[in-house]
């Protein structure tokens, strides 16, 4: 099996290389859905948020109030910390989880963690993974994206681009970089592009 990560920053059109590679065979994981499986009621991490953030951030119904959670972590640079402090681990313990899970239904998988926070989260994350796509579009037409797709203001989309890495640090973990700043058929011919060279790796791992 091999094991790569999908990453670039909000905005940026990841999701779309991620769900191209699924198209093409890849199983693919979502670290925003294992993010929220670490903190469904009655996990750790829900307890842990909790105790570091207070009952503002739990909604009525026992379960983690996102919003107002990130109105706090987004406007505070260590509140985020402690907030990654406490999510990355678990997040972490679920990725081998999927990973083994999918290395056991097939040993020629292609696994795809599609994760935005690959740099805050530790990098290649002590060698789990092979491979690394970043994927990049300029900062003005992402805050264009998360404005028109995503409805967000100006100010919460340069907030949300700002409290993530930067393009250079992403880069640096890169194997390939996909421009997602063309048309969707564009980005998704580039990804077709990498793709032998992924199955490839996969047959070779056995």
């Amino acid at each position: 099996m091999f094991v790569i990560a999908v990453t670039g920053g909000i905005g940026a059109g990841k999701s779309t290389v991620a769900r191209r590679l699924r198209e093409l065979g890849a199983v693919v994981a979502d670290a925003d859905q294992l993010a929220r499986e670490a903190v469904e009621p009655g996990t750790p991490g829900l307890a842990a948020i909790a105790e570091r953030f207070g009952p503002s951030v739990i909604a009525a119904d026992g379960s983690l109030d996102r919003p107002a959670l990130g109105a706090v972590v987004f406007a505070d640079e260590a509140a985020r910390r402690d907030l990654n402090a406490i999510t990355h681990p678990a997040v972490h313990d679920l990725t081998v989880q999927r990973i083994r899970e999918a290395g056991e239904a097939d040993a020629h998988a292609v696994f795809v963690y599609d994760v935005p926070l690959l740099v805050e989260s530790g990098g290649r994350r002590g060698g789990l993974f092979e491979y690394v796509i970043v994927v990049e579009a300029p900062e003005e037409q992402r805050l264009e994206r998360l404005m028109t797709l995503r409805g967000m203001s100006r100010e919460e989309a340069e907030r949300r681009i700002a409290s993530q890495a930067t393009d250079e640090e992403r880069r640096a973990l890169a194997d390939v970089v996909i421009d997602a700043s063309g048309t969707v058929e564009e980005t998704i011919r580039q990804t077709d592009a990498v793709w032998p060279t992924l199955v490839e790796q996969a047959i070779a791992s056995r």
